[in-house]
């Protein structure tokens, strides 16, 4: 578009490595993917909390309340589905150059989509965690209703019911959400970041 010649990208003088720096641990994009049900939101706050808990700077950004404010103009056809996750994936590289860790909480379906963000934050800094979490045990759970009304036909376009789920080929970690406990989940993912050199093997965020 003609405008777009119009449009200079800004340097910023306070980098990435200036904000990690102060922080006192790297930033990272914790992607976490699975079926409706299968303990996305969950598990991102508990990870949220223990990651606060030791000085760290992160922030979850959920799938539903993405779609309240952000992505309230998107329904849930491909097409919308594809734009809500281009969106939160500009918005999760800007939390990574602000140096934090930024987790995201969405179904995300589509392998090519959330492959398209793994090339837009790079590889390194893009983690993605598959909630392995089978469709009957995440129709027991339903704590949200979702799959009844799917069921009944109310709600159309849902994934694992009328709509596809694609796991990740290759996913950095896979946790079984549906036998193992909240806090072994955590554990993973906290002991993952520490090999990855994200976060200090100390226990504390007070510097890398």
């Amino acid at each position: 578009m003609a405008e777009e010649r119009h449009i200079t990208w800004h340097h910023p003088t306070i980098t990435r490595d200036m904000r990690e720096g102060q922080n006192g641990h790297k930033s990272v994009v914790l992607w976490f993917t699975g079926l409706s049900g299968a303990g996305k939101s969950t598990l991102a706050h508990a990870v949220e909390e223990s990651l606060f808990d030791i000085g760290c700077r992160s922030y979850v950004f959920d799938g539903d309340n993405i779609r309240h404010g952000l992505n309230k103009d998107l329904g849930f056809s491909q097409a919308d589905r594809e734009e809500n996750i281009r969106r939160i994936g500009e918005v999760a590289k800007l939390f990574l150059d602000a140096g934090v860790v930024a987790i995201t909480a969405f179904i995300s379906p589509y392998r090519k989509d959330r492959d398209w963000v793994r090339a837009l934050v790079g590889g390194h800094d893009f983690v993605e965690v598959y909630l392995d979490c089978g469709l009957e045990k995440c129709e027991e759970r339903d704590v949200k209703g979702r799959y009844k009304a799917a069921r009944a036909g109310l709600i159309p376009d849902f994934t694992g019911v009328s709509a596809p789920y694609e796991p990740p080929a290759n996913p950095e970690l896979t946790i079984d959400s549906a036998n193992k406990t909240i806090e072994e989940c955590v554990a993973t993912i906290l002991g993952y970041l520490r090999d990855r050199g994200v976060i200090s093997d100390g226990g504390q965020c007070d510097g890398l």
